[in-house]
């Protein structure tokens, strides 16, 4: 039986390396999305730039558009110096005011955005840093753990022969079993009060039923464990000077583990909790106790799933908690996947608002380009006439009005990109 529970704890390993397998891959995947959260990011940023400066080159067309009314008010056109300036400053500072109105509301907007999608871009990075080193704990815990058992497995052997004396004592005996209990739930790294009770106890019409220890486990389910296995013949059979005796002495302590299997299934400890355990532990706090047992009577584990109660030594107690304990940690990081994916899906909305807003963005600069360029026609259909009228009455002013261009470029259109079958599954 225990070259059998050994092979399946071994046949467990690959099953435990193939989940660490996929959380490595789950962990790469989360990585290349975070890459191309922040390749969108500086498309965004360079998008932006351009757009600021396409606005510092209007702005200068602004500028030299108003010393050119200037100098053309002062040099030529003296006599209606006043209405000209008052009509071309109105148009001037209406289009300023528009165009600086427009500029400041657009940067607010996109700081505003920006900040957001910096502080999720940060967060996915700390949810991704968290999971890859809990990966790494379980990777490399798990030859550790497979040595502890070992180490424990020897070292409670040694001390049980040292402690059969002291056992005979019914308190001795309890207390010493409470203790190894304790023990090998450290070591199986459950945590007292958090996932695990001791010396909880429900009263019923027959009497206390008293576990030595509730095993909580994920999804509000839980594990009852007792340890009151009876010892005195056992012991009574290592001290037995006669052969005959010693075995009679063995045959009564496989009886008394038996009529035990029979005592807690009838406890009822399922209509006693809440909620309802899975199953019952008879926790036996020796190998060899348990093996004496067993040689007696081999159907004993049989018996006791059949009761809906479990048989186990330290070595094999250990491996179910340390399943449970597994179980634990499973669960707080498909709970931190799922927080990545949710950070993921309001990262990608918050982008699709961003790009709106970008969209809206240009259109406006569109419209300041027509306007700039509708202002320039203005210029060379009604104010340049009327300025070559004074080279035809012989005034010539100092230097030559520059050639103002239009602007023909427009901003560039935010192609929509579309999500591929695998960020969907996602939820992105």
């Amino acid at each position: 039986q225990e070259k059998s529970a050994a092979v399946q704890r071994t046949l467990e390993i690959p099953k435990l390396e193939q989940k660490i397998h996929d959380l490595e891959e789950e962990n790469a995947s989360r990585l290349r999305d975070l890459s191309e959260l922040r390749s969108k990011e500086a498309r965004l940023s360079a998008t932006l730039k351009a757009y600021e400066e396409k606005i510092e080159f209007l702005k200068e067309m602004e500028e030299r558009l108003r010393e050119t009314f200037e100098s053309l008010s002062n040099r030529a056109l003296r006599l209606s110096r006043e209405d000209f300036l008052k009509t071309a400053t109105a148009t001037l500072e209406k289009f300023h005011q528009k165009a600086t109105g427009e500029l400041e509301k657009r940067r607010q907007a996109v700081g505003e955005l920006v900040k957001p999608i910096q502080d999720l871009l940060l967060k996915y990075e700390r949810e991704i840093l968290e999971m890859e080193k809990a990966r790494r704990e379980a990777y490399g815990g798990l030859k550790e753990q497979v040595q502890a058992l070992l180490v424990t497995q020897q070292r409670l052997e040694t001390e049980t022969g040292n402690l059969v004396r002291a056992l005979r004592a019914p308190h001795v005996k309890g207390r010493w079993g409470e203790i190894t209990l304790k023990r090998v739930a450290e070591l199986a790294g459950m945590v007292e009060h958090c996932d695990f009770y001791e010396q909880e106890s429900r009263q019923t019409e027959e009497g206390r039923l008293r576990p030595d220890m509730i095993v909580r486990l994920p999804g509000g389910k839980q594990i009852v464990v007792d340890a009151k296995v009876p010892l005195k013949a056992y012991l009574e059979a290592m001290e037995s000077p006669e052969e005959s005796l010693r075995e009679a002495r063995l045959k009564e302590h496989a009886r008394q583990v038996q009529a035990h299997i029979a005592n807690l299934a009838n406890k009822a400890y399922w209509d006693q909790f809440s909620p309802t355990p899975e199953f019952v532990v008879l926790f036996i706090p020796g190998e060899n106790f348990f093996s004496a047992a067993l040689e007696q009577d081999p159907n004993l584990i049989e018996e006791g799933v059949r009761k809906g109660v479990i048989l186990a030594t330290p070595t094999t107690l250990i491996s179910l908690l340390k399943a449970v304990s597994y179980g634990w940690r499973q669960e707080k990081m498909a709970q931190g996947a799922r927080a990545i994916s949710e950070l993921g899906k309001t990262l990608y909305e918050r982008i699709i608002t961003f790009s709106g807003h970008l969209n809206d963005l240009g259109k406006h600069l569109g419209q300041s380009v027509q306007s700039f360029n509708r202002a320039i026609g203005s210029l060379e259909s009604r104010v340049l006439p009327a300025t070559r009228k004074f080279n035809e009455l012989g005034i010539s002013p100092k230097g030559r009005l520059e050639e103002i261009k239009r602007v023909e470029e427009l901003p560039r259109s935010l192609q929509g990109v579309e999500l591929s079958e695998e960020d969907e599954k996602r939820g992105l």
